[in-house]
């Protein structure tokens, strides 16, 4: 090789590769101080387009299972409300059997109205109880304008969705029903056992507004409360199959994203001990590129001597 003093070509080598092995450091120092494989979108841009896919599949499952937990609290919370109408109704049937004994006069009947007129009261205030605004209980059917009739078919009943993976409405959706509390209770004076919408003409309601308009002992058969006991366990049922529901999807929802999670994490995560055993590497390159830099930067001098 000729000795020239205008272009040292093996200075410019070795910053060329000087130059290379510090980018090389760089990002392998980015890759371990946050711990991500993909850095920049040159680095794997098919790869980083389906992490972005993925992350964005997880924080809706993360949403779709706080969810699925608000719907069965309030699922719980309307449960509560049943078991306590289901004490109230069993208080109604026993004071109508209190009322039967012949050995009651009527002062001590009238007392066991007053009761039962409250009772018919505290049960309509029960119905109109609210889960942080929604209702729990639903009088008008679907459509807002007829009443809702219990056993009157899904079609007539108000329902909240609640949908249970990632896809949205286009996946499986749970359908939470706003139990029909008042229709339960509420039946047809000349049909035992035959319910019939809250507020209709000719029905014979457990539940009212107040007092005054309370039906008295006399005016109710006693199996109208059997009726009505068999009607709100029938609700309970369904909420407990609703509920029952909602934990297996639940727990799918939590198993899909800790796969989807796992996946993301085969794609995105960098490997500690690949990544070490890289910086170790280019570590001692950069080391010697700078070395070897410096003594072609000297190798120009020899020119001085045969100069002098």
């Amino acid at each position: 090789m000729s000795l020239t003093i205008n272009t040292n070509h093996a200075a410019v080598t070795a910053g060329y590769n000087l130059s290379r092995n510090n980018d090389a450091l760089q990002k392998s120092l980015a890759r371990l101080s946050s711990g991500k494989r993909i850095i920049q979108t040159s680095d794997d841009a098919g790869g980083l387009a389906v992490s972005m896919k993925l992350n964005a599949s997880i924080n809706r499952l993360r949403g779709v299972s706080n969810n699925i937990q608000n719907a069965m609290s309030y699922l719980d919370v309307q449960d509560g409300v049943l078991q306590g109408a289901a004490s109230i109704l069993s208080r109604m049937a026993e004071l109508k059997a209190l009322s039967q004994d012949v050995l009651k006069n009527s002062s001590d009947i009238e007392n066991y109205n007053t009761e039962f007129k409250n009772l018919q009261v505290q049960l309509y205030q029960v119905s109109q109880e609210t889960f942080n605004g929604v209702s729990l209980f639903a009088i008008k059917a679907t459509d807002g304008t007829t009443d809702a009739v219990f056993g009157g078919g899904t079609g007539l009943d108000n329902t909240v969705s609640i949908y249970t993976t990632d896809r949205g409405s286009s996946g499986p959706i749970v359908s939470v029903s706003k139990a029909l509390l008042l229709s339960s209770i509420t039946f047809d004076s000349s049909v035992v056992g035959t319910s019939k919408a809250f507020g209709s003409s000719g029905a014979i309601t457990l539940a009212v507004s107040n007092s005054s308009s309370a039906s008295t002992l006399s005016a109710i058969k006693t199996s109208f409360f059997t009726q009505a006991i068999e009607n709100v366990a029938t609700l309970r049922a369904e909420n407990g199959g609703t509920s029952s529901r909602f934990n297996f999807a639940l727990e799918q929802a939590n198993r899909t994203r800790t796969t989807l999670e796992a996946a993301n994490g085969r794609i995105m995560d960098v490997d500690i001990a690949e990544e070490s055993t890289r910086l170790a590497k280019y570590n001692i390159l950069v080391q010697a590129s700078a070395a070897m830099l410096s003594q072609a930067n000297v190798t120009p001098n020899a020119a001085l001597m045969l100069l002098g």
